[in-house]
Order: structure tokens, then sequence, then C-alpha cells
């Protein structure tokens, strides 16, 4: 039950639709963390149990259309904490996470940890490493990285724009104009079904090739159709 009294230091805002499979091992290491930090499920109308799994283990469980930045906003709209943390329903932090995080924001407005794709293979562990060092390289960030930012900022940001895809690209571009993300490790754990669902190569390629559209110019609602 959340605690009316206690202000979060940090919101933990997930969206999810039809994550049942996954949404109990996430939430279920975060409850540690409770009640200095708040959890906050939206869920994008789930046709399974997504939603009832979430409601003891987290402070709310919210209903959106679907949609990730929708729900992200709409997550953001209602959370206490001074920090928001953007996290995939399929993504576990490491232990110390809400430390490092604290530290980073010494001298950060935003950042994003490492990312380490899980189950493994020794190219799913040289696509981790390749989306980590471009990360740095460029100050982009995605959602995979568990995207995290002052409260404040984002507000005055105006949220994640309303896109179908590469929100998140979206939303670091915006925030490069207030400085580089902090970096942290060790990495979280994120999970490679999507790579193993539809080759790792083919799902590498056809990632590269919609970013490089999205840089030349071409819409989200356009890229949307071809994800």
């Amino acid at each position: 039950m959340r605690s009316e009294t206690l202000r979060p230091a940090l919101s933990i805002v997930i969206p999810a639709r039809n994550e049942a499979q996954h949404i109990v091992a996430s939430l279920q290491p975060l409850q540690t963390y409770r009640p200095q930090v708040e959890i906050i499920v939206v869920d994008g109308g789930s046709s399974d149990s997504t939603a009832a799994l979430a409601i003891p283990l987290c402070d709310r469980v919210l209903s959106s259309p679907a949609g990730r930045a929708r729900q992200m906003n709409l997550g953001a709209n209602v959370a206490r904490g001074d920090v928001l943390l953007f996290l995939h329903a399929d993504t576990r932090l490491p232990a110390d996470f809400v430390q490092r995080l604290r530290a980073s924001l010494a001298s950060h407005r935003w950042g994003r940890f490492d990312v380490r794709l899980v189950p493994g293979s020794a190219l799913l562990r040289l696509i981790g490493w390749m989306m980590n060092q471009r990360s740095r390289l460029t100050g982009v960030c995605t959602g995979d990285q568990g995207i995290f930012v002052q409260r404040q900022l984002f507000a005055e940001l105006g949220g994640y724009a309303d896109l179908p895809l590469m929100e998140d690209i979206e939303l670091s571009k915006r925030l490069r104009r207030y400085g580089r993300p902090a970096c942290l490790q060790p990495a979280l754990c994120t999970s490679s079904r999507r790579w193993q669902q539809h080759g790792t190569l083919r799902t590498v390629v056809l990632m590269w090739w919609l970013r490089a559209l999205y840089w030349l110019g071409v819409s989200p609602q356009r890229l949307a159709k071809w994800y």
C-alpha cells in the first residue's frame, strides 16, 4: 500500500502491455526499495493478467491507451518522486541502482544505465557493448537502458513526444541541450526475446535501418509500420 506521508525519492514508471510472463519477475526485486522508491505500472490495454499481477507489487496501476510514450507520460503525471526512471517491463535493475542514480544526479540532470541482454550469447554481448558505446559517444539513449531524469526537467520539456516509435531518441535529443547523460554501471539486464524471436542479425539490421531513416527525417509514424 502506498504511503501518503513519506514522499519517495524516486518514481519508477513501467509501461506494460501483455507482460504477464515477465511483470512479476521484474517487480519483485524492487520491493526491497519501497517506500523510498515509488513503483507505477501503466497498462496499455493488456488482454492478459498483467494489471492484476502488478497490483500487489506496486504503488499504482494505471490504465492507458496503448503507446509507450502515452503510458510513460501518464505515469509521470501522477508520480511523486523528484526523479523519474522509465523502465521496460522485462528489465531488472542492478542491486545498488538507487545509490548510483542518486550519486550521478550530483553532476547530471539525466542519464541511463548500461544494458546487458539476457539470456545472452557472444553476439548479444557484442550488441549490448555496441549499444552502450554508441550511447556514450552520441549522448542518445534508448528505453532498453532505463532512462532517468529530474522530474522538473521532464516537466519543463513537456515529457515524451506522442510518437509510436523513437520516442526515447527524440527525448534524448532534447535532453542533450541540458548536458550529457550519466552512463551508469553495472548494467541492468533486459530480455533478449526480441532478438531471439526475430533473429539476432535481422533485428540489428532492422533497428539500424530504422534509426538511420529517422535521422534522415522519415516520420516515426511511417517507421512504426515497418517495425
